[in-house]
Order: C-alpha cells, then sequence, then structure tokens
C-alpha cells in the first residue's frame, strides 16, 4: 500500500537526509539523495523486504558515495575555496543521527579530504552507531575493510582536527570577532584569533568574495579590517545555531547576504568561515 510506503519513508527520513548531507555537505545534493531514495523505494517490491531501514540506509548512501564522486571534480574546479551549504540544526541537533558528529563545518571540510567511501563509512559508524557488519554490507567491502575504513577516517581527522573549546566558549568568541570586525579594531581582532588561523571566503564565483585562503593571525586581522567599513555598513547581525555551532547571519534590508562561523581551540579561533554564495544560503532566509 503507497500509506504504509510513505508511513515507512516519513519515518526514516530525516536519517536518510542526515547521512546524504553529512557525506555532501550540500542540502540541495541531500535532498535530491533522499527523493531518488523515494523514488526507488515506491518502485521496489516491498514484499520481499525484511528490513525497511537497512533497504533505504544502503540505498542512501551508495546513492551518496556516487553524487560524492562527481562532486569531487565540481569541487576542484569550484572558484575560490568550497565550504559546506549550512544546515540549522537548532531543531534536531543530531540532524537524524545517533550524535551529532560529523555536522560542524570543520569536520564536514576533513571529511571532503576522505573517498567517498571511507567517508561513508565513517559517518555510518561515527554519527549513526552502525554495526561494522552492516558497514560492510552497505558499502560492499569485507567487514574487516570496513573497520579499516573507519579506523582510517578517525586516523586522518585525528591528526588535523584540534579539539574544540566548549560551544559558549565558541559563542563568545565568535561575538567577540564580529566586535572587532565591525569596527576594525586590530589589537581585538589579534586578540581572538590563533596564530595560525586562515579565513576561508565562500563566494562561489557569484559574488566578490577572497579567492585564495588567507593565513595567519596578522594577514587575517588586516583583511578583515581593510574590508571593514564598506562591508559592515548597514548590515544587521543575528546569532543562531547552524551545523551544530554559533553562527551569526549578516544581513542588510532584511535580506541574508553571509554566514560567517568560526572553528576554535583553546588558543582561539583557528578558522573563520565566510559563506556569501547566495545558491547556499537558502537555509538563512
Amino acid at each position: 500500500m503507497f500509506d504504509d510506503a510513505l508511513e515507512v519513508f516519513t519515518a526514516l527520513r530525516p536519517r536518510l537526509f542526515g547521512i546524504a548531507y553529512r557525506m555532501l555537505g550540500s542540502v540541495s545534493e541531500a535532498e535530491d539523495i533522499v527523493q531518488d531514495a523515494w523514488l526507488r523505494w515506491q518502485t521496489t517490491d516491498r514484499s520481499v523486504v525484511r528490513d525497511p531501514s537497512a533497504f533505504l540506509s544502503t540505498t542512501t548512501t551508495r546513492l551518496a558515495i556516487t553524487m560524492a564522486q562527481s562532486a569531487r571534480a565540481r569541487h576542484e574546479t569550484y572558484i575560490g575555496p568550497w565550504l559546506p551549504e549550512p544546515v540549522d540544526t537548532s531543531a534536531d541537533p543530531a540532524l537524524g543521527a545517533e550524535r551529532g558528529e560529523a555536522l560542524s563545518f570543520a569536520v564536514l571540510m576533513l571529511l571532503e579530504k576522505l573517498t567517498p567511501t571511507e567517508r561513508a563509512a565513517y559517518i555510518l559508524r561515527e554519527a549513526f552507531d552502525y554495526e561494522y557488519a552492516q558497514i560492510s554490507e552497505i558499502v560492499q567491502v569485507s567487514e574487516p575493510t570496513a573497520r579499516q575504513l573507519v579506523s582510517r577516517g578517525r586516523k586522518h581527522l585525528l591528526a588535523e582536527r584540534r579539539q574544540p573549546v566548549s560551544q559558549p566558549e565558541q559563542a563568545r568568541l565568535l561575538e567577540a570577532f564580529v566586535a572587532a570586525a565591525q569596527t576594525g579594531d586590530l589589537a581585538a581582532l589579534e586578540h581572538v584569533l590563533a596564530a595560525d588561523v586562515i579565513s576561508y571566503s565562500d563566494g562561489g564565483g557569484a559574488v566578490r568574495a577572497s579567492l585564495f585562503p588567507v593565513v595567519g593571525r596578522e594577514r587575517v586581522s588586516k583583511f578583515v579590517r581593510a574590508f571593514a567599513p564598506r562591508f559592515w555598513t548597514g548590515v544587521d547581525v543575528t546569532f543562531s545555531v547552524m551545523n551544530g555551532a554559533p553562527s551569526a547571519v549578516l544581513s542588510r534590508d532584511g535580506s541574508s547576504f553571509a554566514l560567517l562561523t568560526v572553528s576554535t581551540t583553546a588558543e582561539g579561533i583557528d578558522q573563520v568561515l565566510w559563506l556569501m554564495n547566495p545558491a547556499k544560503l537558502s537555509q538563512l532566509a
């Protein structure tokens, strides 16, 4: 029955979207994957499906792996730095997962460096707590290989990911950065930035933005100060939670034009992320 198929799919949809979004870092592409999974679920002989959750998770993950392979090529030709599309996690902090792992911008950017299969195995294990036997079936490898894939993902993230500070401290640092950026206060900017901070600006070629990352406390501070007078004029700042982290939505004349968020450690802000590509800002409307 169609109603039964819809009820089952609707119950599982948050998890399916959560898998696809973590794989792709894109709300629109994740929605496309979930829609494709729904179409396949409709046309499947459901009387022979013993575990709808396993069937739909497998379908979604394999579709996402395929799309991730083509997405990697697109990201390599992207104009300027590529940043994940933000997702509002205020209503669902874990976004359909057992825990909120692999949702932050910093982690999603690191996952981009893994192969799609490594990424899938890591996400299924760390965010959704799948057993290795399930992961091996989904990504079509042996169970020992599934364990190796997850292990490689963990090692990669541990090697490059620093220990973040608490969310209240992250919010404090973000607010201090915004205040200093608005006035172009060089000393205040340098005070909240880590020595090796990197600033990424994602305009996607659609709006004016730095085409290269800006590296280092002094350079990032001077970069932010340089555009402060024209950038912040008439801007309203609304603090929100996106991707499980404090973020600032920047608006002018009632229209959101940027999302600003930071990655933080005990040494201060180590990443400043300016998301300004209009195609990625629909979640802010």
